[in-house]
């Protein structure tokens, strides 16, 4: 099969591979009818995160089922699925509770940008549509195995409530998502950061009511300006530097709550001063699992559409064009055909 592969920072490569095969009882293969590349895949890119030794890369997917292990008895093949980022049984102690990127038998998917894909764990991870939805959906059900669960998570985690305002931090893919789950836990107020004019027109689209362009220090201004000089009721980070976690942070009011979904890199917080900002912090990587259900519900209903964050569709052979443009940020997100 052909996979993608990272050999050092700026190099991605579409090679071929061995195909998966079953290894454990409870795995899966399914064959990728769409992947992506995610916005974490650029930390590796720039050379922000090491690179180690060749390896795939992807996390994001939805497929039709190819083979299932002898224990996987919630899918059979043949079904279209979508998974999360993180596998999870579904069952231990942390997943009972509903967060099942915590699982207790967790695995991180990292192998997605090729044609098929081993899926651990897939009797806990994998949930299948009722009949292959069509081609016009396929998008936002990819969307829903990362970037829209996480944005959910991130909305879920700022304590965002009916008649808030909400303030999202970031306008990559998370933060446009965090945009629609911010309109739909009922926010009266969304304030967009950004400073794209292709990524403000989206995010109006998805429910922004505000759009701030500035950053730093003004941009925390302009967010107090606009919220009576007190801050935001819920804030979304969603990039994962030390500028938007302090963006954050001093965006949101004494009371309120910021949920960080961002991967952080050489992020700090000050004990003292999250201490007396009686500001509320959560975030971590976010238990798409929980929310896979009634987020497809939501797709295959036309209820949200997060696909639109889509604005570059390659054949995987082209995976290096991908990464490139969203790189230089002529692409939000990059869809992969296989």
């Amino acid at each position: 099969m052909r996979a993608t592969v990272i050999h050092a920072p700026g190099d991605i490569r579409v090679e071929d591979a061995p195909e998966p095969k079953i290894v454990n009882p409870t795995d899966a293969i399914i064959r990728t009818v769409a992947t992506c590349v995610c916005g974490s895949d650029l930390w590796p890119y720039r050379g922000l995160e090491p690179v180690g030794d060749p390896h795939p890369m992807g996390h994001e997917y939805v497929g039709i089922v190819e083979e299932v292990g002898s224990k996987v008895g919630n899918v059979k093949p043949g079904q279209f699925v979508v998974g999360s980022f993180a596998t999870s049984d579904n069952t231990c102690a942390n997943c009972q509770k509903g967060w099942q990127s915590s699982c207790l038998n967790r695995e991180f998917m990292g192998t997605c940008q090729a044609e098929y894909v081993r899926i651990p764990n897939a009797h806990g991870t994998l949930v299948a549509t009722d009949e292959h939805p069509s081609g016009e959906l396929v998008p936002s059900l990819l969307a829903v195995s990362d970037v829209m669960g996480t944005g959910w998570y991130a909305a879920l985690a700022a304590e965002v409530k009916p008649g808030s305002t909400a303030v999202v931090v970031g306008d990559g893919a998370v933060g446009l998502c965090g945009v629609i789950a911010a309109k739909e836990f009922g926010a009266e107020r969304i304030i967009a950061m950004s400073r794209h004019e292709s990524r403000q027109k989206l995010a109006l689209e998805f429910g922004a009511t505000d759009i701030v362009s500035e950053r730093g220090e003004e941009g925390i201004a302009r967010i107090k300006d606009l919220t009576g000089g007190i801050g935001a009721d819920s804030v979304l980070e969603c990039v994962g530097t030390s500028q938007s976690m302090s963006q954050a942070l001093h965006s949101a009011r004494p009371g309120g709550n910021v949920g960080f979904v961002g991967v952080p890199h050489e992020v700090a917080v000050d004990g003292q001063e999250l201490f007396f900002s009686q500001v509320g912090l959560r975030g971590g990587p976010a238990p798409v699992r929980r929310f896979l259900p009634d987020l497809i519900d939501r797709v295959l209903s036309g209820h949200i559409n997060p696909g639109k964050v889509f604005d570059l569709t390659l054949p995987l052979e082209q995976v290096a064009e991908g990464y490139k443009a969203m790189d230089e940020r002529r692409a939000i997100k990059a869809l992969l055909k296989p």
